[in-house]
């Protein structure tokens, strides 16, 4: 077994989608799904979830996890950083005996996550020197093409002088899939995760989907429906 833990944050003040990380999603809360792909990988030593919420604890607890504290007041707002969450979580780990040299922020919002992606993030960063491996994706439309609107209301181009330009020459770009997020403790940790530091583990789209928003979580459902349909 890797020397290795996993770590899912989970604070209970979700605003635009109350209860969002215990909210049932299809027949099951939605930590649910993040817990038991961690838990059926086989990467970890402990699956562990950093909460505040006493009935999230309970449901972690349920599933698999261990929720060994309580997270703190200072760390559970809307101002705390990811950063600061996992420290705080390898710190405790750290001071109660268990030292790692791999841990794996899983976010509870992660329906889609496939082991396999996880399993290649773990590996590839093992024989690696870099810091970070993370689940990223393809952008579905050139950015250079994008705009944005003006003070009127009207218009205009980030990067107008790509507006001639046809999609096939433009470089492709990527964005964060928001699932996992592997880091080496054994080295120091990066300032910025997007960099040369980091290696990124590409998605397939349709098993990427942000739910921050009521739309989202529509969105998301359709999804999973469509990709348990195919499997």
């Amino acid at each position: 077994m890797a020397n290795a833990v996993a770590i899912i944050p989970a604070r209970g003040g979700s605003k635009r989608i109350p209860r969002k990380n215990i909210k049932d999603f299809h027949g099951k809360p939605l930590i649910a799904y993040s817990i038991e792909a961690a838990l059926k990988s086989k990467l970890f030593d402990k699956v562990i979830v950093s909460t505040d919420d006493e009935e999230i604890a309970k449901i972690a607890k349920e599933y698999g996890a261990e929720v060994p504290f309580m997270r703190p007041k200072e760390l559970s707002d809307d101002f705390a950083s990811g950063e600061d969450v996992i420290k705080h979580a390898v710190d405790y780990l750290k001071s109660a005996g268990h030292e790692y040299d791999f841990a794996c922020t899983v976010y509870a919002t992660a329906p889609f996550l496939d082991i396999k992606y996880l399993k290649e993030g773990y590996e590839k960063l093992k024989a690696s020197n870099a810091v970070n491996a993370f689940s990223c994706t393809t952008m579905p439309f050139p950015v250079q093409r994008t705009f944005f609107l003006d003070k009127d209301g009207r218009c205009e181009m980030f990067t107008p002088e790509f507006y001639e330009s046809r999609s096939q020459d433009l470089v492709e770009a990527y964005q964060d899939a928001g699932q996992f997020y592997w880091t080496n403790l054994r080295k120091a940790p990066s300032k910025i995760i997007f960099s040369c530091e980091s290696i990124p583990i590409i998605l397939p789209r349709y098993l990427v989907q942000d739910i921050d928003t009521p739309e989202d979580w529509k969105r998301a459902e359709f999804m999973y429906e469509a990709v348990q349909r195919e499997k």
